[in-house]
């Protein structure tokens, strides 16, 4: 289990269980170095570090960002002067930046089981692949419908991201071989990556009413994004669709 220790108590979402957990000692053959990871609840990029973090049992002090939109704290803006954005993955003296590399990080730099990247080259670059193409493809296709200006930009964007959840979906119905997750019976590379996308989807499905996951179109996914919301190694740490509403209400100022 994932070994937290949280640094703002005021705005912690971590349970009791969690905190139990604080003093379990590392994952086997991982670093004794100091871990920290710097986040901010609301991130689904963040998320994806402590769901790694979590699954490795790696003790770290996780940092929230209270308020990343309109400030960035010395710390973050020193650890990754490049981009100046979360996470950050601090291991030691070293920086890690961005949350697909500091997933892999974790499952290199501590590398007992379970293993999130599969061992076959062949399955880790088609994992690889499908985790872009969600940061890429996807990501893109839903900031177009969240900032589409008019009904017809709007339906095109839609039509963009319906085509790239069916190809995920034809993605997951050929990797998990009948499992629960893209790698069989196990939540891994793929999950992790794509899992980043259940948030920002529940919020514009709440603004639009239009059901872009659904039992027709997407069946496996559907399936999938609750076996992952329920997953030991996500729920602590995801919000709720409500929190995830309200934050978009709060930042783009929508009533």
């Amino acid at each position: 289990m994932l070994k937290n220790k949280e640094t703002n108590k005021s705005i912690s979402r971590d349970t009791p269980q969690i905190k139990k957990r604080q003093k379990t000692e590392m994952a086997q053959n991982g670093s004794d170095s100091t871990v920290k990871l710097i986040g901010t609840w609301s991130s689904p990029f963040a998320l994806r570090g402590r769901i790694a973090l979590h699954l490795k049992s790696v003790e770290y002090e996780y940092i929230e960002e209270a308020d990343v939109l309109k400030s960035k704290s010395d710390l973050l803006l020193k650890s990754n002067p490049i981009h100046k954005k979360v996470p950050v993955l601090i291991h030691g003296d070293e920086s890690i930046c961005e949350s697909l590399n500091i997933v892999q990080y974790v499952d290199e730099a501590w590398p007992s089981k379970p293993f999130i990247l599969p061992s076959n080259p062949k399955d880790r670059a088609t994992a690889r692949f499908w985790a872009h193409f969600v940061d890429g493809k996807c990501f893109e296709s839903i900031d177009a419908v969240a900032g589409a200006k008019d009904d017809a930009g709007r339906m095109a964007a839609a039509g963009n991201l319906m085509g790239c959840l069916a190809a995920l979906e034809e993605a997951f119905q050929k990797s998990s071989k009948g499992g629960g997750f893209f790698g069989g019976e196990n939540i891994g590379f793929v999950d992790i990556a794509c899992g980043a996308i259940v948030g920002p989807l529940s919020v514009i499905e709440a603004f639009s009413g239009v059901k872009f996951l659904s039992p027709d179109a997407t069946p496996g996914l559907v399936q999938w994004a609750e076996r992952f919301r329920a997953h030991e190694a996500v729920k602590p740490y995801m919000p709720t669709v409500a929190e995830f509403v309200e934050f978009a209400k709060q930042k783009f100022n929508v009533q």
